[in-house]
């Protein structure tokens, strides 16, 4: 009997052995050498500066993951396809339109226009704008799910000008959102495989022409522009930093390349930074959505063991902990503000949006709630 249980153990611990080593997954993890994380040190040093967050509730839309304020209202992109305004104090409560999709990154055009980053909407995601809300007669318009005749995968980020020009990010085009069909699993599984084919992109109203900038980033996130617009500072979340490109460049630049036109201006960050917004007096806020995960930084350089994750239990995946933690930078790429906290239930903060009274956190982790800190209670 103690010899037939032995063999079936063998039996069972050797399929799963083959399973982990040989079953077909959708992933390629590509080689890289992850820096070693610093931890919670200098700038980044622990602290509870998160901690007295208020919540504004939502009713029944959850995961505000990007926040913009405009005229008295906080516009926000939820995880039903739906985009909602609030005001300041939460009254008001309004639905402005479903794109039956996912938006994410979302920016206000020169005629009031919002133009949105919607890596589900339609076959395969693409850049919206959504007009005449005001009137009530809400139009969506695709505005484009190409670039240089290539699909767009994860539509992530959008930011436009005072020209116009709107710019934006493709977080991947291996993983592809719509296939997927949740952009926080999809997230987790490019990340994985660090295959870095995010792009940032630039698409021209009146040309409607979209051409590439940057290549070769690690899930390409968050935007902004630098305050003369002469250059775009990029979240790049596989790699824990942010990129400065010189919009000045007629080129498309790459990670992989040095270029007068591009430079880190961040590395090795504790976290991986997601949403980016101008705040006040020369802040740009960055969540940083998740703190680093110890086997992502031991497999960067063995991706064997990588694709042996994928093919784990989904719940399984290798992430970092939800932890609550801002940064905001300067445009030198210095850290003039780090608030966190290891307490409170408002985890995976993607971005921080600043108005003059307060703080408003975006956040993906199924709340229904914005995160509020009133600036009367904070230290700057």
């Amino acid at each position: 009997m103690k010899l037939t249980i032995i063999k079936v153990l063998a039996l069972l611990c050797t399929v799963l052995i083959l399973y982990l080593l040989l079953w077909p997954v959708s992933i390629d993890p590509v080689s890289w050498e992850s820096p070693k994380s610093m931890g919670y040190i200098g700038a980044y040093e622990k602290n509870n500066k998160l901690e007295g967050m208020e919540f504004l509730s939502i009713g029944k839309y959850e995961e505000p993951e990007h926040i913009v304020y405009r005229e008295g209202w906080l516009y926000a992109a939820t995880k039903t396809g739906a985009i909602i305004r609030v005001r300041e104090d939460g009254t008001e409560l309004q639905e402005i339109v479903n794109t039956k999709g996912r938006p994410l990154g979302f920016d206000f055009d020169r005629e009031g226009s919002i133009i949105v980053a919607d890596p589900l909407y339609g076959k395969q995601g693409g850049l919206l704008k959504i007009s005449n809300y005001e009137e009530g007669d809400t139009e969506i318009e695709l505005l484009t799910d190409t670039a240089e005749e290539t699909p767009l995968g994860f539509i992530d980020a959008v930011v436009v000008s005072n020209s116009g020009i709107i710019y934006f990010t493709d977080a991947s085009q291996r993983t592809k959102a719509k296939e997927i069909g949740d952009v926080g699993r999809a997230g987790e599984i490019d990340i994985l495989e660090n295959s870095s084919t995010g792009r940032v992109l630039e698409y021209n109203p009146s040309t409607k022409k979209t051409r590439v900038l940057m290549k070769d980033i690690s899930f390409a996130n968050g935007l902004a522009l630098s305050m003369d617009e002469k250059s775009l500072l990029i979240n790049e979340t596989g790699r824990y930093r942010i990129w400065k490109l010189n919009l000045e460049s007629d080129q498309t630049l790459s990670t992989k390349d040095k270029s007068e036109f591009l430079e880190v201006l961040i590395d090795n960050l504790p976290g991986l930074p997601d949403n980016m917004m101008r705040g006040n007096d020369g802040r740009i806020w960055i969540g940083l959505i998740m703190s680093r995960n110890d086997f992502l930084e031991f497999s960067s350089d063995k991706p064997i063991l990588r694709k042996m994750a994928m093919r784990l239990p989904a719940k399984m995946l290798p992430k970092g902990a939800g932890y609550s933690h801002v940064i905001a930078i300067n445009e030198l790429g210095e850290v003039v503000e780090d608030m966190q906290s290891d307490s409170i239930p408002y985890t995976n903060i993607t971005g921080v949006t600043e108005t003059v009274d307060a703080l408003y956190f975006h956040q993906l982790n199924e709340m229904n709630a914005i995160g509020l800190l009133k600036k009367v209670d904070i230290e700057f």
